[in-house]
């Protein structure tokens, strides 16, 4: 394993090396079948997203087309539905609970450039952060999460655990902080740009 693909899976700094094109076109081969599968053909595309995504629970449903960029970070829980065109930029983790609904277009976006260092940016350093999804959490069509947060409560309920708390972010919102629910026994609706709480609660 080349330097800079250990520095990506620790969440560090990092620069693009051929150990990573090759990860990413392994994937991308995979989701060119799994994009070009017919309306019938729901076998072969269970199949090929367990070859795609790293882990993949039991009745997960993702329609094309998909996107991500390695699969291989990507958690899916129990009964997750991904609906179309769904962008996963896992260059860090992305790990999603069980029932949760990912509306069309929503972009789960992991990767971070520098700010303030313009030469470095120049140079094509980035920097992964984590995007955890609570169970039952529904995010609706064109949501797009930021790197780093956390919406919903704990990703993993466990066997005998009470029903998690749900969250839900409206349609075009964009998220970029941890959602309020992470911290509280309450259900949330958070909408906007950036994603706001309003005064009422689900």
């Amino acid at each position: 394993m080349g330097e800079h693909k250990e520095r990506m899976l620790r969440n560090g700094w990092y620069l693009d090396a051929p150990d990573l094109v090759d990860d990413r076109r392994r994937c991308w081969r995979l989701l060119d079948r799994f994009n070009a599968t017919g309306a019938d053909d729901d076998d072969e595309r269970a199949t090929l997203l367990r070859d795609i995504v790293g882990q993949v629970g039991d009745g997960v449903v993702v329609l094309p087309r998909f996107l991500c960029s390695y699969g291989s970070h990507i958690t899916l829980g129990d009964r997750v539905f991904v609906n179309l065109d769904a962008l996963f930029m896992d260059d860090a983790t992305i790990t999603i609970g069980d029932d949760v609904r990912i509306g069309p277009r929503t972009q789960l976006l992991t990767a971070q450039h520098p700010v303030e260092d313009h030469d470095r940016r120049r140079q094509g350093w980035e920097r992964p952060l984590p995007i955890d999804i609570g169970s039952n959490t529904w995010l609706g069509a064109g949501v797009i999460v930021c790197p780093g947060v956390t919406i919903g409560q704990a990703p993993w309920s466990g066997q005998g655990a009470s029903s998690p708390t749900p969250s839900l972010i409206a349609s075009s919102s964009q998220a970029t902080r941890p959602d309020p629910s992470a911290r509280s026994e309450r259900s949330t609706r958070s909408s906007g740009r950036p994603s706001r709480l309003p005064d009422h609660r689900l």
